[in-house]
């Protein structure tokens, strides 16, 4: 079965975004570059959902850059029950329906890890649906306070998690990674 990895980036309050936040909260730098240029090299499937898939597709579909590019040629897969075909983003699937049945066969069938990026309704629904295998958290040495966009903590269940490794990137952000400790159990 597919390992699911929920990779969210996020300020030290806990948002995803904020007003007038550019690209990785203005904290783009060599390190957390060659990571995500590591982590799109990795085999796997990117899972989002709607909001998500409209956004990268906006911006990935017309760009040249080398992540960019990378995102274009990967498999791509769609949650969405108002979305229909054919997508626009080139190698992406779109799947509708029941989000438990739809991610386990998902999980079952796929050969490749799947991973999703942002996409903060869907990863707290598979949370809640127990179907994430590792949850990797990007901080980013910001607070936004007032100016802060989607709260990744919003609407979870209570779930106890088992930091599995760290990481500091740029010397400054700082990558954490839990898996929920029923699946280290499991």
């Amino acid at each position: 079965m597919a390992e699911l990895i929920a990779d969210l980036f996020v300020s030290l309050d806990g948002f995803a975004s904020g007003v007038d936040e550019g690209p990785f909260f203005g904290y783009a730098g060599p390190d957390l570059e060659n990571w995500i240029g590591d982590v799109l090299d990795w085999p796997h499937i990117l899972v989002m959902g709607r909001v998500t898939y409209q956004a990268m597709a906006e911006i990935s579909a017309s760009a040249s850059d080398e992540i960019s590019t990378g995102m274009n040629e990967m498999p791509k897969v769609v949650f969405s029950n108002t979305l229909t075909e054919p997508l626009a983003w080139r190698n992406t699937r779109l799947l509708s329906g029941e989000l438990g049945d739809q991610m386990r066969a998902l999980k079952q069938r796929s050969a490749e890890p799947l991973r999703s990026i942002g996409s903060i309704s869907l990863v707290r629904s598979l949370i809640r649906l127990g179907l994430v295998d590792r949850f990797r958290l990007m901080i980013f040495p910001l607070i936004l306070g007032d100016a802060g966009r989607e709260p990744i903590s919003t609407g979870y269940q209570r779930t106890r998690l088992e930091l599995v490794d760290t990481k500091v990137l740029d010397s400054r952000l700082v990558l954490l990674e839990y898996r929920p400790e029923n699946a280290a159990t499991a």
